[in-house]
């Protein structure tokens, strides 16, 4: 798929003030470490997740999102009565029905002929939805579409951490299904797309490709999503290292043909931002790409894997941080579970011209919660 006319004008970002270290997170799975005589520091060793964050408990995600729009919005200088779509993209959502989208419409103020509707396709759900407003506007439907989602990850870690500390089953070897489960984090990010004949930017996206692998869709799933969802408590059951295997497999797929769709060749890629699962499969998928870890910008190991909205956040603070420079070819590198892989070229005409910044710091620290009651059906699994 090629675009002519699709410009990423702007992104707004929210990350929980709350931060949880792994260290923490061990401190709670105590009964279970001396259970199974596991050192401290294996956590952060085998993933390269040093911290994560939460939301508050009882937060629903369209809180966040509005706050995301807005901010998205707000740097745009686009005026809302431009924007003709809202996609809600994540896998978190405030209830089963309605659409997410539709609190965040109205939160957000958008016209009433704006068409709205929630997506989901685990970690690529808010890519899905950039790909679904670009193919609008690129066919004159809208001139421009805001595409947003939260990801809450606090309900997933406690059940998880819970569930392990109270199964004296568990061996070295059967924990590793439940290690990506502790890595999640949560983030907001929304993305404001428009025609060019409106950009203030003229960031165009240049190509997207899509590959489906879903013969390996059972590697990595959560419980079923049950209309009695106020007493879920959701789990998450992953294949790592299949998962990982054949994630990196699917992804070079994908890229050989986003470089054919494209026309890029591999030495005119300036930058590329990836999906932040952890610092192992960065580097294994990066290298299997051929693309070098210089050009690739990474968060995971502050932020966890935030599901749908680690791309897309992570691409904004990029920019934020000057990473990205006028001119700049740029590959955004998505994957989900599925297992499922979307590809996005842009090529940046305009960068913000903000200060640089550096990774912030949030005075309030972890105070994970031994009561998972405290917690939502909002925040369900992130994958």
């Amino acid at each position: 798929m090629q675009f002519q006319n699709v410009c990423l004008e702007s992104f707004g970002y929210v990350l929980p003030d709350e931060i949880v270290t792994s260290d923490e997170i061990e401190s709670r799975l105590a009964p279970l470490y001396q259970r199974l005589r596991l050192p401290p520091g294996r956590l952060e060793l085998i993933t390269g997740v040093r911290e994560r964050r939460f939301w508050e408990p009882g937060t629903l995600p369209s809180e966040i999102s509005i706050k995301s729009c807005n901010k998205a919005i707000e740097k745009s200088g686009i005026e809302r009565d431009k924007i003709g779509a809202l996609i809600h993209g994540s896998v978190c959502r405030d209830h089963l029905e309605p659409a997410t989208a539709c609190r965040v419409h109205h939160g957000v103020q958008l016209r009433n002929d704006c068409t709205i509707y929630d997506t989901s396709n685990a970690c690529l759900g808010i890519l899905n939805g950039m790909l679904q407003a670009a193919n609008m506007i690129e066919l004159g439907q809208v001139e421009a579409a805001l595409v947003v989602g939260t990801e809450g990850s606090r309900q997933l870690v406690e059940t998880t951490i819970d569930a392990l500390n109270r199964d004296e089953k568990l061996t070295r070897s059967s924990i590793k299904m439940a290690i990506a489960s502790l890595t999640i984090g949560s983030a907001s990010c929304a993305v404001l797309l428009t025609h060019k004949s409106v950009s203030q930017t003229g960031n165009l996206i240049h190509n997207a490709t899509t590959y489906a692998n879903t013969k390996y869709h059972d590697l990595c799933h959560s419980g079923k999503d049950e209309a009695a969802a106020d007493g879920m408590a959701p789990i998450m059951t992953t294949d790592s290292e299949t998962l990982m295997r054949e994630g990196i497999e699917t992804g070079r797929l994908t890229f050989k043909n986003f470089l054919a769709d494209s026309g890029w060749s591999l030495t005119e890629i300036d930058k590329s931002f990836c999906h932040q699962v952890g610092t192992t499969h960065r580097k294994i998928m990066l290298e299997s790409l051929g693309i070098s870890s210089d050009i690739d910008f990474m968060t995971v190991d502050w932020l966890g894997n935030t599901g749908s909205a680690a791309l897309p956040t992570t691409l904004a603070i990029g920019l934020e941080q000057g990473f990205i420079q006028t001119g700049d070819k740029t590959a955004l590198l998505g994957i989900g579970s599925g297992i499922n892989s979307l590809m996005m070229g842009v090529e940046w005409q305009t960068v913000p011209q903000h200060e640089k910044i550096a990774k912030p710091h949030f005075q309030k620290r972890s105070s994970i919660s031994d009561d998972n009651a405290t917690t939502t059906s909002s925040e369900k699994t992130v994958i």
